[in-house]
């Protein structure tokens, strides 16, 4: 018998040796998004507008044995990004995975054009659509001279049925998953999205009308619950591990069967 074969075996950390700057990192889905790849083995960027928030977030994942640092960032400005990627390329070493997580959302983004104040559809833009690429820009390069790497943006399933300027700002993460997988591919960068449903956020329960999340999951969802966490980091995980090697300028909708088309 191979004597070998009876030693227990640790099974890989599929982001071991991967670095990852993630967007609105410090709470939310950035904040659980980076407990998760720093489980499996990368050095995490929390990269905030809140330097402070980043700060406790990096902190705790260093608490917990990961490689972490903070920096702060407003995506929305392409020379501080720059200036973000470039400290985390120089202490962590070249960004593998960027999730572009920072958003505007929330019912206040869901008024018609013509009633959301101007200067509030300009920073919902500048957010969450030119935060997209100014992040993914600013990383190329790093991505190319480390061999390749992967881009996850978080869209929205209100990207699929909403005219709000919200779901009109998610339509466009849509497109340009599918335009950067394009560009990038060259540099062996894949660029996906996930679209998240109706999720048991704090922010969200906060924000919307218990009937109206009660009619959505009871008569609009085919899976009869609130989506968690859990759920949007399972995804994450897949898309940015080599498990999804082959699947490039896709949004996966995690959004219990809402909406369905053909």
């Amino acid at each position: 018998m191979d004597t070998d074969s009876r030693i227990p075996r640790v099974a890989a950390l599929r982001f071991d040796g991967k670095v990852a700057f993630i967007t609105g990192g410090a709470v939310g889905f950035g904040r659980a998004f980076g407990r998760a790849l720093a489980d499996e083995g990368a050095s995490v960027a929390v990269a905030d507008i809140d330097l402070d928030a980043a700060r406790v977030t990096a902190e705790e994942f260093r608490g917990a044995g990961a490689k972490a640092m903070a920096v702060r960032c407003d995506v929305a400005n392409d020379a501080e990004v720059r200036q973000s990627v470039d400290a985390v390329n120089e202490e962590l070493g070249p960004v593998n995975v960027l999730i572009n997580n920072a958003g505007k959302h929330l019912t206040r983004y869901n008024q018609p054009f013509s009633v959301l104040p101007p200067e509030d559809l300009r920073e919902l833009f500048d957010v969450n659509v030119i935060g997209v690429v100014n992040c993914t820009v600013a990383c190329r390069q790093a991505m190319r001279s480390a061999g390749g790497g992967v881009v996850l943006n978080i869209a929205s399933i209100a990207g699929h049925v909403s005219t709000t300027p919200y779901g009109v700002s998610k339509l466009a993460v849509r497109g340009l998953t599918i335009a950067f997988a394009s560009e990038l591919a060259p540099d062996n960068v894949r660029v996906n999205a996930i679209a998240p449903g109706l999720m048991a956020t704090e922010n969200a329960m906060a924000d919307l009308p218990q009937t109206m999340v009660n009619e959505f999951v009871n008569h609009r969802q085919l899976v009869h619950r609130l989506g968690l966490m859990d759920d949007i980091v399972r995804a994450m995980l897949y898309l940015c591990s080599d498990d999804a090697s082959f699947v490039t300028g896709q949004t996966l909708d995690v959004s219990g069967g809402y909406p369905l088309f053909i």
